[in-house]
């Protein structure tokens, strides 16, 4: 797959709260939630390694 560094992304997460990115010129895809947090590949890993603390779903942490 084609690895763009100059590519605009959102940080997504899904009912379990797991998080990950998305290109932010696409919607979501079904079952996540765009965040509004968009920026370089790098800026939304690092929003989503002080946010996702916890890799468990959230299923598993009830």
């Amino acid at each position: 797959m084609f690895d763009d560094d100059d590519r605009q992304y959102t940080v997504v997460r899904n009912h379990e709260d797991q998080y990950s990115i998305w290109p932010a010129d696409r919607p979501a895809p079904d079952g996540w939630d765009a965040l509004p947090v968009t920026g370089a590949k790098s800026a939304c890993l690092s929003h989503i390694a002080t946010a996702w603390t916890d890799l468990r779903p959230k299923s598993l942490r009830s």
